[in-house]
């Protein structure tokens, strides 16, 4: 059975003294109804400062793929919780004290530019002066599923830091109460779709891809997280993949460790997954005839374009048991509104990725 409660990771990783560092967040809504997605993606670089990549980011995939993003160079003015989720960033201000949570109507009467999240609540204001595309915020987030029961997306091993970087799904599943204003339009929801997921280190992955949806065609209980990529571990590089799924309260997870994956990516359009693990199967295929919306994503060369992304992926998701001869079929699901992603050698070299574990 699955819990609500935090998942490990939720913090923020920087030692404080570490020259060379990322961590990202990202926060999603999706609005079933509009047919749209607002997915919010921030990152801090380099956080000691003074170098030439520090700094922090906010980007935001908004409705039709549209995108929006706004850099903070001032990393003082960035903040992070320790020991649970909570990060801000702020730009324009009239307050001159130290950076920290602010209650919902003192961020939005002082903060001109910025944003503040944490697990229960995620407000902002963002300006982007080159396209003059604006984005404001405000809504609370009841989580409902975590990660299993409290557990790393890694493993064990990711409370050692010897990935790079380190992957952790924060809420597969969650309810989203608020509104988004984009440019003039705005949304108002009650318990939409909610998810969230974190992501820290020196580097990005050599090559990446991720599928993502909790908003399957009559299946208002089920949420899928599945990804891979080739990462470093300490001295050397390694393909790795996993598929999570949440289903009506129960965890069904995919990874090396307990059983096998298989995988064949394209550069862009198509996503095939298998995953056994004892006697379940699960399989997946993502889709998609949209061009995509190209992503800034913390690298060595600093914050650049290097992942390709949609909101407007197929995916349809088969998961069954066989035992004693008989096949059953747990859940069999479909969507429209699945998150896609490519990134590093598969964004840039344009190269396939089939590999297994």
């Amino acid at each position: 059975m699955v819990s609500s409660q935090p998942t490990p990771h939720s913090g923020y990783h920087w030692d404080g003294i570490s020259p060379r560092f990322f961590e990202g967040w990202y926060y999603r809504v999706t609005l079933p109804e509009a047919n749209q997605t607002f997915a919010f993606m921030y990152s801090i670089e380099d956080p000691i400062g003074g170098r030439p990549n520090s700094g922090g980011g906010a980007q935001i995939l908004g409705p039709d793929d549209d995108y929006l993003c706004r850099t903070f160079p001032e990393v003082t003015t960035f903040w992070a919780w320790k020991n649970a989720l909570g990060l801000g960033h702020w730009g324009k201000t009239d307050l001159s004290g130290t950076p920290m949570f602010l209650e919902p109507q003192i961020f939005d009467r002082h903060v001109e530019e910025g944003y503040q999240g944490t697990a229960t609540w995620h407000q902002g204001k963002l300006y982007d002066p080159g396209t003059r595309s604006r984005c404001q915020w405000q809504y609370r987030i009841e989580p409902v599923y975590g990660w299993g029961d409290r557990q790393s997306t890694a493993g064990l091993l990711s409370s050692l830091q010897i990935f790079e970087p380190g992957w952790q799904i924060l809420m597969a599943h969650g309810l989203a109460t608020g509104w988004i204003d984009w440019n003039g339009t705005r949304y108002e929801f009650d318990r939409a779709p909610a998810y969230g997921e974190k992501n820290w280190g020196r580097s990005f992955p050599q090559s990446w891809f991720w599928l993502n949806c909790n908003s399957f065609d009559g299946e208002s209980d089920l949420a899928l997280t599945a990804g891979g990529g080739r990462r470093q571990v300490l001295t050397w590089m390694e393909s790795v993949a996993m598929v999570g799924i949440h289903y009506r309260g129960q965890f069904y997870e995919f990874v090396p460790w307990n059983g096998t994956v298989t995988w064949d990516v394209s550069p862009w359009g198509s996503w095939k997954m298998q995953a056994k693990s004892g006697d379940l199967t699960v399989e997946l295929l993502g889709t998609t005839d949209e061009p995509g919306t190209p992503l800034r994503a913390p690298t060595h060369r600093g914050l650049v374009f290097a992942c390709r992304d949609t909101m407007y992926g197929k995916v349809k998701l088969r998961l069954t048991q066989h035992r004693n001869g008989n096949v059953r079929t747990i859940v069999e699901a479909t969507s429209s509104q699945c998150g896609l992603e490519v990134g590093g050698t598969l964004y840039s070299r344009q190269s396939p990725v089939t590999s297994h574990q």
